[in-house]
């Protein structure tokens, strides 16, 4: 059997694909890869289908050891990337013969890192997907080491690039484009001014189900509580104290706090790396 076994994880190791579809009906999210661009490009590297499972990796420290010879691709938040203690590249199609190890160091910027194999990470699908959605509990075990995650078979095609080259991953300062609404009417007149003129920080409270914000308090103008509602990967949800909330991949599918603002998928996968310390302003989207 061709496969990967994990040696080391690092905070979280996760296996995603491109999510889980049409079960928001039974209380069932999305989930998928945090940064779906770079899920996408290690993918493309390798030759795979963009929809095809591979392993997600927060701030690094995952590391595999080759059961059978695989070819692979690491995208995403850079890391120090090394195969049986070489270093090699980011963003480059890379071949380990059996017994080879890769091993990833921390993330310098960015959040999270993603790992693909030619064929990819063929575990059981939950639900139509191989994604772990961490908040529902659904999908993958989390791997551990000593796991050994089966490889499918290789795709007829072959990879046509050795390097993509690709803009900088994370960084001190991210902007996001957001359309304000749904409940914009539950803030003072104010909030949307403060919302898109000020500054926010990603705190330390930072997960695949959503980034928790420190800056300016958006004020309420009305108090109540809001019946429950839909919520999607973007919504920028305010607590009773304030500060939003920005929901990511593994987000509750409904929720009770209203939402000022949803930022543009488009602009996901640059939240999705947006790590705790990093700068956050909000631009109205120019098609509002």
């Amino acid at each position: 059997m061709i496969a990967l076994e994990v040696l080391e994880t690092g905070p979280l190791t996760t296996v995603q694909d491109t999510g889980r579809f049409g079960c928001a009906d039974l209380g069932v999210g999305r989930s998928g890869a945090a940064d779906a661009r770079s899920h996408a490009l290690a993918n493309r590297l390798v030759a795979n289908p963009v929809g095809a499972a591979a392993l997600e990796a927060t701030v690094g420290g995952l590391g595999v050891r080759a059961h059978g010879a695989v070819t692979v691709a690491v995208t995403g938040a850079p890391v120090p990337l090394a195969v049986d203690g070489r270093p090699v590249p980011l963003n480059t199609v890379l071949r380990l013969p059996d017994g080879a190890e890769l091993s990833m160091g921390a993330a310098r910027r960015g959040l999270r890192s993603y790992l693909a194999v030619r064929g990819g990470v063929d575990v059981a699908p939950v639900l139509g997907s191989r994604s772990t959605d961490v908040l529902a509990g659904l999908g993958p075990a989390v791997p551990r080491p000593g796991d050994l995650l089966p490889v499918g078979a290789p795709p007829a095609r072959f990879p046509v690039a050795d390097h993509a080259p690709v803009a900088p991953v994370g960084g001190p300062e991210v902007r996001l484009r957001a359309v304000p609404g749904p409940r914009e009417d539950w803030f003072t007149a104010g909030a949307l001014d403060t919302l898109f003129g000020a500054v926010y920080g990603v705190t330390a409270r930072t997960d695949r189900v959503g980034a928790r914000l420190s800056g300016p308090v958006l004020r309420r103008a009305r108090g109540g509580e809001l019946p429950s509602e839909g919520m999607v990967a973007g919504a920028l949800q305010v607590p009773p104290g304030g500060e939003p909330v920005l929901f990511l991949a593994d987000h509750p599918v409904t929720g009770g706090y209203p939402v000022i603002a949803v930022v543009c998928s488009a602009d996901l996968p640059d939240a999705a790396q947006a790590a705790p310390g990093t700068r956050v302003r909000f631009t109205p989207h120019p098609g509002r």
